[in-house]
């Protein structure tokens, strides 16, 4: 697709602001370190609202900038590209989706656009990521509900000071209806939160509710209406997600570049040698086709285009399997020195593996591309 200038002045901004201020050094090394318990940079999230970034998706009518999916793209790539670590992506995209047009979104906009507001989104409750198999019960109390169950890997749970819950007020496991979304802020009696360092050194947590008392203003949207906003908010996130790991991709490829420059074997660059030199052609070329593939998506996304859906998988699947082939030949060009914690190519293999179980591995999206164009 062609960018607007628009377009291509938030890419350069986000470009240059990340490759400055998002760097590995200044960022993921120094958080993971120092064992930092929200794996990320509040300062960070405050700049970050100065920019207008975490407000990228509010409404104009609400204080944000109003974009859409293309934008959104377009930073995650820069936020994959130098391995940031934030909570842009499940905050500014995935939880700002989801709550659009609510009173909830009213309540919890303005601290995220102000880079005050951390928001997580728990759906996962088993060791794959299956939306509609949500099993967590919310039953009538009083005049709200209490929530009883357990979920998992949800991204910045211990951190957000609301999350976005998927419960099931009616219905059975494997059925769409029946779903809410629910707002639980994080002083939530009953709902205990175990922090989990994840293999890239982000942070998830493993929720349990006991009986966990949310009243009826907690509901986002509508009262078993909570699949239409959840699966707008997971084609967003899953989007968002793929133009990250197409950024990984990218930064993983050029720093592979960069060491076949430098690099001397035999009395030569490494780089002049042809297999290599084809091996970074063919990588080249599959992160071009999955940054098409997520460009795509995140149009048909802006458009409300029916076939955005089936797109977002696409994407998805493609860009994990091409950030996974990425950095696998990152580790492998670079040698031994690639298996060290002193290198930072590394740390693109242990993201391009979060990233690509976040809202559903590769094998998954591959699957739902197949029955949804059956």
């Amino acid at each position: 697709m062609i960018l607007t200038d628009d377009q291509r002045q938030i890419a350069d901004m986000a470009k240059s602001f990340l490759a400055e201020e998002g760097t590995i050094a200044k960022q993921l090394r120094h958080w993971r370190d120092i064992g930092c318990k929200d794996g990320f940079g509040h300062d960070l999230w405050k700049q970050m609202a100065e920019l207008g970034l975490t407000g990228l998706a509010v409404p104009e009518a609400e204080g944000g900038l109003g974009l859409g999916a293309t934008e959104a793209a377009l930073v995650m790539e820069e936020v994959g590209r130098n391995l940031t670590p934030s909570p842009f992506l499940t905050t500014a995209l995935v939880a700002v989706e989801a709550m659009k047009g609510t009173e909830q979104g009213k309540h919890w906009f303005p601290g995220i656009v102000a880079g005050e507001t951390v928001a997580a989104i728990a759906v996962d409750e088993g060791p794959h990521h299956r939306p509609r198999q949500i099993a967590l019960r919310a039953e009538r109390s009083g005049n709200g509900f209490a929530l009883s169950g357990t979920k998992q890997f949800v991204v910045h749970g211990a951190s957000a000071d609301v999350i976005l819950v998927a419960a099931r007020t009616s219905g059975s496991a494997g059925e769409s209806d029946g779903l809410t979304l629910f707002a639980v802020p994080r002083e939530a009696a009953g709902m205990t939160v175990e922090n989990v360092a994840l293999t890239d050194s982000s942070k998830a947590a493993r929720l349990t509710f006991d009986k966990v008392a949310v009243d009826a203003d907690a509901v986002i949207g509508e009262v078993d209406g909570g699949w239409e906003p959840l699966r707008r908010a997971m084609r967003l996130g899953r989007t968002g997600a793929a133009a990250e790991m197409v950024g990984a991709a990218g930064g993983a490829m050029t720093m592979t570049v960069d060491y076949l420059r430098q690099r001397k074997q035999f009395g030569k660059l490494i780089g002049e040698f042809q297999v290599l030199q084809h091996r970074a052609a063919h990588l080249f070329g599959e992160i071009e086709i999955a940054r098409a593939a997520t460009l795509k998506a995140a149009e048909l996304l802006d458009k409300g285009d029916d076939k955005a859906g089936i797109m977002s998988h696409v994407a998805k699947a493609k860009a994990g399997r091409v950030a996974t082939l990425a950095v696998q030949e990152g580790v492998q060009m670079h040698g031994g020195i690639g298996m060290t914690d002193e290198h930072d190519i590394g740390f693109y293999m242990k993201r391009a593996k979060v990233l690509d179980s976040l809202f559903g591995d590769s094998s998954y999206h591959a699957r739902m591309v197949q029955v949804m164009g059956a």
